[in-house]
């Protein structure tokens, strides 16, 4: 099924983002044994991070390496298509995979994350962000979200975006 670009033609899609702790890069098949590796250790720990809560994902029992790799090359796919724009976050300066960070059109139309009802809005917004950081890497989850959030308000043509917000 083909999906229209979620970003206009002349946009053009940053391909990195840089901080003092962490970098993110396309996610590509690449990296699949070290995301297979971070999201399995820490399914209970992305399952309660905001945004996933309900969600279903990552499964419980996790996923063969395999079935991982068709999720990244999927994600691969709809950057360069420009349809979703999906970052591994890698350590610095360890160079580890370390988390991960979703961009996609909001789903079915609908306002808010639709993970958590306080966060439902009347509005539609234009992107969908959803990020997780392995569970011993949790300190990195509040500095990622400020990272994103503040990296899409500047660099970024979306208007609104529905990012479930984190406590300090």
């Amino acid at each position: 099924m083909s999906h229209p670009p979620f970003v206009p033609a002349d946009f053009v899609v940053p391909r990195e983002l840089t901080t003092g702790r962490f970098r993110l890069e396309p996610l590509t098949p690449d990296h699949n044994a070290a995301d297979h590796a971070a999201w399995t250790a820490s399914i209970t720990h992305i399952r309660a991070t905001p945004g996933y809560t309900g969600r279903g994902w990552p499964p419980e029992a996790g996923m063969p390496l395999e079935e991982n790799f068709g999720d990244l090359r999927r994600h691969a796919q709809d950057f360069e298509r420009r349809t979703g724009f999906t970052y591994s976050v890698i350590g610095i300066p360890d160079g580890e995979v370390v988390g991960c960070v979703y961009i996609y059109p909001a789903p079915d139309g609908h306002g808010g994350t639709g993970t958590e009802p306080d966060e439902v809005s009347d509005a539609v917004p234009d992107a969908t962000v959803r990020s997780w950081v392995r569970a011993d890497r949790a300190e990195l989850d509040l500095p990622l979200y400020e990272a994103v959030r503040d990296w899409l308000a500047a660099d970024w043509p979306f208007r609104t975006v529905a990012y479930a917000a984190r406590q300090a």
